[in-house]
């Protein structure tokens, strides 16, 4: 008879280190009650290491930046995105100055456009 619902043991091979490692039956078990349908790939040491780099590695790292003049204040600045004639663009500190105001109240936008919200009384 087997425990832990008919899964049995498997030996994999990490893609990163190419050592063999157990998948095991408990394991298998824990994946499937989670609805993950694919195995591991990695070992236990290069998934640990993966995470650990990940944490510390900033997430834009491949992002392509382009070299353009503010609009404002004339020093060349570098964007995260293709610069248009149409449009003009700032440097971080000339955006600050002309950066949307977002409140974060849902009700704000119903009352800037002379809608009700729940907090006036209306009557």
């Amino acid at each position: 008879m087997m425990s832990n619902g008919g899964y049995q043991d498997r030996i994999l091979t990490c893609r990163d280190c190419g050592r063999d490692f157990t998948f095991s039956a408990g394991e298998q078990e824990f994946y499937a009650s989670r609805n993950l349908t694919n195995e591991p790939g990695r070992c236990p040491s290069c998934r640990a290491a993966r995470r650990n780099s990940q944490s510390t590695t900033p997430r834009s790292r491949n992002v392509e930046h382009y070299e353009t003049t503010c609009a404002d204040c004339g020093r060349l600045t570098s964007v995260p995105f293709v610069p248009r004639e149409d449009r003009p663009v700032y440097c971080s500190d000339c955006y600050q100055l002309h950066r949307p105001v977002r409140n974060s109240h849902s009700y704000s936008s119903s009352r800037s456009q002379g809608g009700r919200d729940r907090y006036s009384s209306g009557w």
